[in-house]
């Protein structure tokens, strides 16, 4: 492996430290110094150094869309155990809960409560679709409540950083 002086040694730890990653130092050090490391070469060189890349800041959080068309029901789970209990309704208010373990083929899941008191569950599969699975063959949320269900959803799948 090349070489470096201690002027580069210094230099590729600024870049470190201004969280270039790995592919961008090799780059500088092929433009600024006219070294032609490997990447695994890169890797290395910044391990013998004991520095270490930072991580990135965390992608920005996607927000759930206003209305995603509702997929097929997902099959319910199978349980030795009940399920969590539902936090306590407030009559006239929409109440979401996030089960601890989603369903299959569902990134999240869990249980609502809607304005007639009626619980239905729901599921986020992994396209982005929002479904419902309903209590009764038919049953649809009041209009008024799904605005407020999906508002509600958010904020819950907000404080899991789904």
């Amino acid at each position: 492996m090349t070489m470096l002086n201690d002027t580069q040694k210094q230099q590729v730890s600024q870049w470190l430290q201004q969280g270039l990653q790995l592919a961008e130092i090799q780059k500088r050090l092929s433009e600024e110094f006219d070294l032609r490391l490997t990447y695994m070469e890169v890797k290395f060189l910044v391990s013998d150094l004991n520095l270490v890349p930072q991580d990135r800041e965390p992608a920005p959080q996607v927000n759930l869309p206003a209305k995603a068309p509702a997929g097929p029901a997902l099959p319910a789970i199978p349980s030795s155990s009940p399920p969590p209990a539902p936090a306590k309704p407030v009559p006239g208010k929409v109440s979401v809960t996030v089960d601890n373990i989603a369903r299959p083929g569902a990134i999240a899941s869990g249980t609502a409560t809607f304005t007639d008191g009626k619980t239905a569950g729901w599921y986020l599969d992994e396209a982005g679709r929002l479904g419902l699975v309903a209590p009764e063959q038919g049953y649809r949320p009041p209009a008024a409540d799904v605005a407020e269900f999906q508002a509600a959803l958010e904020r819950e799948l907000a404080k899991l950083g789904i």
